[in-house]
Parts: structure tokens; C-alpha cells; sequence
């Protein structure tokens, strides 16, 4: 694991393989472990991808909407990926995003919180014109420390079938 980036610590088990588009109905939920922010990863993802002053600097922030340093909504989705990957969501082929339905950043993310993912598969489909794939709607809720949420997005993702033999149709 690439030094600058910290440890998960894994409080709910991840899961034990990948799961096929068989595998998925809608309803089925998914954790992820916890991750911890501190405000020299918010400066140092804005300083090369969001540089305003309410990422970058604890006195120009206390003056924005903001009321102080926050998280990049951009960063906040980098952090909900991370979580995702190493989480219980485990879709054959990756988690490989086909595009966002929504996009929601409801409360600032600060030094000091906790993020943790909450997943629903909302709808799943087998793709009519590739027999191998097929797509998971699921809606992601990153949540901090007190359960509150600081980003939702509804995706869709591309995830593999089984082959014909090993249990599911192709």
C-alpha cells in the first residue's frame, strides 16, 4: 500500500469473493470499514485539485460559507471510492461506474471525522446486447461519525455474469 494513504480499519468483515450480476437483487446492503480525515489531507488534495481558500486554510474558511476548513466534495468522492474498493460491495470485473443518476454533497466533511459507506442495490438488469454483463443501480451513502451523511450518489455499475457452467446463465 502506497505510504501516503491511511489504513482502513475494517469494522464490519468484508466480503469473502466477488459477487456476479446473479448474485445482486435490490434491497441487499453493504458496509464498509472506517476511514479518518485530518485537515493535512484536505490541504493537500485541494492544493493540487480544488485550491479555495476554504479547503487550503483554517482563517480564510472561518470566513466562508463554510464556517471553517472543509473537505473538497471531490475529495469526499476520492474518500467514498476508497471505501467502496475495500469494502463489502465486491461486483465481478471491479466496481467500474457507468454513470451518476445523483450526486449529492448534504453536509461538509472536517478534519476529525470518520467516513463509513452504506450501499443499496437498487435495481439490477442484464444487458440486452452483451450476454456477459449486465447493471447494479446502487445508491451510496457516505456517512461520518454521527450518522450524518455527507455525500449520496445513485450509480450504475457494470458487473459481470457467470459463465455458462459455473452456476448462472449466459
Amino acid at each position: 500500500m502506497p505510504r501516503d494513504l491511511p489504513e482502513i480499519e475494517q469494522t464490519v468483515p468484508a466480503s469473502s469473493g466477488v459477487r456476479y450480476l446473479e448474485d445482486f437483487a435490490p434491497g441487499q446492503t453493504f458496509r464498509s470499514g472506517r476511514l479518518t480525515i485530518d485537515a493535512a489531507r484536505i490541504k493537500s488534495f485541494a492544493a493540487a485539485f480544488d485550491p479555495q481558500p476554504f479547503h487550503l486554510d483554517e482563517s480564510a474558511a472561518r470566513d466562508t460559507v463554510f464556517r471553517g476548513l472543509a473537505a473538497s466534495g471531490w475529495h469526499t468522492a476520492a474518500m467514498t471510492m476508497r471505501l467502496l474498493v475495500e469494502g463489502e460491495l465486491k461486483p465481478a470485473g471491479g466496481i467500474v461506474g457507468m454513470g451518476l443518476d445523483e450526486l449529492k454533497w448534504p453536509s461538509p466533511v472536517r478534519p476529525g471525522d470518520e467516513l463509513r459507506v452504506e450501499s443499496e442495490i437498487l435495481d439490477v438488469r442484464p444487458s440486452k446486447s452483451r450476454p456477459g454483463q449486465g447493471l447494479i443501480k446502487v445508491r451510496t451513502v457516505t456517512l461520518n461519525q454521527n450518522g450524518d451523511p455527507v455525500q449520496v450518489t445513485v450509480v450504475n455499475l457494470l458487473v459481470l455474469r457467470r459463465l455458462a457452467g459455473d452456476g448462472g446463465a449466459p
